[in-house]
């Protein structure tokens, strides 16, 4: 059986590079899913990547994600303090999921503080950039025989 993750980038993660840079960096979402993919195949791992605006398109790939896959590396963006419905598909697929910010959310506004993800995930990576995505995918890994 291949060893497959899934990489969900959720709401306006689309805009990475362009989107204040001061915050998120220049990288770009291709950047990130290329850093996931290396990450993973040095791991033994491969990765199939998603991202959306829209939350019930999110919520369809990781339930579809219990069919192939064996853990699920999550930037919410914006849902992460928001969607319980979110939370529920991550919790419903019983997969290990590693939760990723690339921002430091702990020193932000106030509302950022709050993750509706963060006593189920199996990881969290938060402030590291976008290179915290090939953190994420190793102490993932680390995790999955």
């Amino acid at each position: 059986m291949t060893r497959r993750l899934l990489l969900v980038n959720g709401p306006n993660l689309n805009l990475l590079g362009v989107r204040d840079p001061a915050v998120y960096g220049t990288s770009t979402l291709a950047d990130v899913e290329q850093i996931a993919t290396d990450a993973a195949a040095e791991a033994g791992f491969e990765v199939r990547s998603i991202q959306s605006n829209h939350e019930g398109v999110l919520i369809d790939a990781i339930h579809a994600a219990r069919e192939d896959c064996v853990g699920v590396i999550i930037n919410p963006g914006g849902l992460t303090h928001t969607s319980v419905a979110l939370r529920d598909a991550l919790t419903g697929i019983s997969l290990p999921f590693a939760e990723v910010h690339i921002s430091d959310v702990n020193n932000r506004e106030e509302f950022r503080r709050f993750s509706y993800l963060h006593d189920v995930a199996a990881v969290r990576i938060i402030g590291e950039g976008v290179d915290g995505y090939a953190t994420a995918v190793a102490r993932l890994a680390a995790l999955i025989p």
